[in-house]
C-alpha cells in the first residue's frame, strides 16, 4: 500500500489559541494610508439579513438583474475624542485628556484631577499624532459603558492637529468617515465556544469505530525522542474569542436609521447611524467591532456595485 499522507490540521498562523485579552484589538495604523480623516471607527454588530438588490457590477453574469445577497447590519453610534496622543520614534511623548468627559466614562476610567496641558502648549518634538476615542453607546440599547480605542489619522501633522482642534468635544459620525460603495476591514473577536476537542478545534479525522482510547483524538502524540509533546499536536482547548480580521467588505448602504430597523432578533432597534456590509462578519450579536479603511484593496471586490432595493 502507498504511504498515507495527510496535511497538518489547523493553521500555525494563529497561535497560541487562547482567549483574546480585549475586545477591540490594536492596529498598526502606520500601514493604513487611506480614508477621509479617521482611519477607523467603533461599531456594534446588529445581525444578518438577506438583501434584494440590483446588480450593477460591470462584466457580471447577473448585471442588470435583481438578486439576493447576504448582508450584515452594523450600528455605528457617534464617537468622541477622549485624549490626544503624541508619538516620537514610535513611543508616546505626551498624552492630553480632553475636557467635559461623560459621566459613564469617568466611572470606567480613573481620570486625573490635575489640569492637563492644551495642544498648543506641547513643545516637545513629535512625528505622529493619534486620538483615543470612545463610543456614545448610551444612545443605543446595547449598554451604557463606552468602548475606547486608539485610532490613527490621515494627512500630515498640520492636517491632523487641525482635525483634532475642530472636533474636540464634538461628536464624530460614521457618515463623515465612510461612504457607500467603499471597502472596509472589520477587526474583532469571533464567537466564544469554550473548551472543545481536537476534532472540532482542528478538523482532524475520526478514527475507526473500534479504535482504542477514543475516536475523537489524535492517534499518536509523537515519538519517544524528543521525549515531549510538541505544540503542533492537535489537542483539546479553547475555541473562539480569537482576534480575526475580515478584509475587503463592501458597504452596500450607509445612513441614519430614523426608525428603519426595528425588532432585530436578539438586538432590538437601531437608533443611531448604520452600515450595511455584504457577507458575514465574525462575532455574535452586540459584539463591538473596529472598522478600518481597507489595508489592501481587492479589484474584484471594489468593482462590485449593488443597488439596495429591499431587506428581507
Amino acid at each position: 500500500m502507498p504511504t498515507r499522507k495527510s496535511p497538518r490540521k489547523g493553521s500555525l498562523q494563529f497561535w497560541p489559541r487562547k482567549r483574546a485579552a480585549k475586545f477591540l484589538p490594536r492596529v498598526n495604523w502606520d500601514v493604513i494610508n487611506s480614508g477621509k480623516n479617521l482611519k477607523g471607527f467603533i461599531c456594534y454588530k446588529a445581525g444578518m439579513k438577506s438583501a434584494y438588490v440590483k446588480d450593477n457590477t460591470p462584466d457580471s453574469m447577473t448585471k442588470g438583474k435583481k438578486i439576493i445577497i447576504p448582508i450584515t447590519i452594523l450600528e455605528c453610534p457617534s464617537l468622541k475624542i477622549f485624549s490626544v496622543r503624541f508619538y516620537k520614534n514610535g513611543k508616546v511623548v505626551k498624552d492630553i485628556l480632553t475636557e467635559n468627559l461623560d459621566k459613564e466614562l469617568k466611572k470606567k476610567i480613573k481620570v486625573s484631577k490635575k489640569q492637563n496641558k492644551k495642544i498648543e502648549d506641547i513643545k516637545e518634538e513629535y512625528d505622529d499624532v493619534r486620538v483615543i476615542v470612545y463610543s456614545q453607546v448610551k444612545k443605543t440599547g446595547i449598554k451604557k459603558t463606552p468602548d475606547l480605542s486608539e485610532i490613527g489619522l490621515i494627512g500630515n501633522l498640520e492636517e491632523k492637529i487641525k482635525f483634532i482642534k475642530e472636533n474636540l468635544n464634538k461628536e464624530i459620525s460614521a457618515l463623515d468617515v465612510f461612504q457607500k460603495g467603499e471597502l472596509i476591514d472589520l477587526r474583532g473577536l469571533t464567537k466564544g465556544k469554550g473548551l472543545q476537542g481536537p476534532v472540532k478545534r482542528f478538523g482532524i479525522t475520526l478514527k475507526q469505530s473500534k479504535s482504542e482510547k477514543g475516536r475523537r483524538r489524535p492517534g499518536s502524540l509523537g515519538p519517544w525522542h524528543p521525549a515531549r509533546v510538541t505544540f503542533r499536536v492537535p489537542q483539546a482547548g479553547q475555541l473562539g474569542m480569537f482576534t480575526r480580521v475580515n478584509y475587503n467588505n463592501k458597504i452596500v448602504d450607509i445612513g441614519n436609521s430614523a426608525g428603519k430597523f426595528k425588532n432585530i432578533k436578539n438586538f432590538g432597534d437601531i437608533k443611531t447611524d448604520y452600515i450595511i456590509v455584504r457577507g458575514s462578519i465574525q462575532g455574535p450579536v452586540k459584539r463591538q467591532l473596529l472598522i478600518t479603511t481597507t489595508l489592501r484593496k481587492s479589484k474584484k471586490q471594489l468593482k462590485k456595485d449593488f443597488e439596495l432595493l429591499e431587506l428581507r
